[in-house]
């Protein structure tokens, strides 16, 4: 298929069938282009469409979102995952604020330099918000154009996707660039989809070679397999006689950096050795059952254990990193996924 017609099927199929009442696609602007991009980073659209209405409520501006506390950007963004994304956003929003007047570059290496922009997230915005041609890469455009091309190999692996931003470039068009960088990104989230793709409703499917090989499912590659180590822990939901439960905070950097989670011990072996460190007395305990939650690269098994303490010397007050927390009037923390689903079951 010659580019033009490529593109002239991308875009006719858009004006019927695309998305164009996304919360994101009202009031265009660089910031929340940005937002919304960064959001749907390894997330899909029912899942983000609440996070970003409620973070625009929150955070309408770029200005709004530099000068609020991170604590306050993370609890924005607990179950989202991938709690780095939010870290970069509050950087980057300061960078703007602070360096750039408020405005966001407009060029591709301007936008890259900023934390938490890769080449993709950069012509999102260079597209959507800022009307210029660049050229987007992400998950949904990934499995559309290998399908179409036929490229073989995961994704991942780099020489797989210069291929890729090769196919990508060569049909990015000059005009009409945000209609087609959204379309390009419907066609692969509704009708290229990853396990049954919709090839009949496809406006590429006359000239797609994995359509013709009929092994669409095949493409792109799969990611190679490997088997997770699994890593344990135990959670400690330690009240006081207020019924109040501690919350740590962890360091900046790491894992659930910077958000708020229960006290953590190997084993029930060392729980009253941590309480004793914390000068609380514990007056009884209970195990529930063992939990999983999976990260990217490794399966970690944490066992919540409630622990009823008094503490007669009050010597674990509020502190900058460490809190007592009321279920009932709650604090706007930010808190990891399996640390919420705990505290308000």
């Amino acid at each position: 298929m010659q580019t033009a017609a490529f593109q002239r099927a991308v875009l006719n199929w858009f004006d019927q069938h695309g998305r164009t009442n996304l919360p994101w696609q009202h009031n265009i602007s660089p910031y929340r282009v940005w937002v919304s991009e960064i959001m749907l980073q390894q997330t899909q659209v029912t899942t983000v469409i609440p996070y970003f209405q409620r973070f625009m409520e929150s955070f309408p501006t770029v200005q709004a979102l530099a000068a609020a506390p991170l604590d306050n950007v993370l609890h924005h963004w607990t179950g989202l995952g991938y709690y780095a994304r939010a870290r970069n956003l509050h950087k980057t929003a300061q960078l703007v604020s602070d360096q750039c007047s408020g405005e966001f570059p407009n060029t591709i290496a301007g936008l890259c330099e900023l934390p938490g922009i890769g080449r993709s997230t950069a012509g999102a915005i260079s597209s959507i918000a800022f009307k210029i041609p660049a050229t987007i890469l992400d998950g949904n455009v990934k499995r559309v154009l290998a399908r179409f091309s036929a490229t073989e190999g995961w994704p991942g692996k780099t020489d797989v996707v210069q291929k890729l931003w090769l196919v990508a470039e060569q049909y990015t068009p000059e005009h009409r660039i945000a209609d087609y960088t959204q379309a390009m990104m419907d066609l692969g989230a509704t009708v290229c989809t990853r396990s049954s793709p919709n090839c009949d409703q496809c406006p590429l499917a006359s000239d797609c070679t994995a359509c013709a090989q009929g092994n669409q499912t095949q493409y792109p590659g799969k990611k190679p397999r490997k088997i997770l180590p699994v890593k344990n822990t135990c959670f400690l939901l330690i009240h006081n006689q207020d019924n109040e439960l501690l919350l740590q905070q962890n360091p900046p950097v790491g894992l659930w950096g910077g958000l708020w989670v229960l006290p953590q011990v190997e084993s029930e072996t060392d729980i009253a050795a941590s309480c004793a460190a914390l000068g609380l007395e514990i007056v009884d305990q209970q195990s529930q059952e063992i939990r999983r939650h999976t990260f990217s690269h490794f399966h970690l098994d944490y066992q919540p254990i409630v622990v009823n303490t008094i503490d007669r010397g009050r010597i674990v007050a509020d502190t900058e990193n460490q809190v007592w927390y009321n279920r009932q009037n709650p604090l706007s923390l930010g808190m990891p996924a399996p640390v919420l689903a705990l505290l308000h079951p």
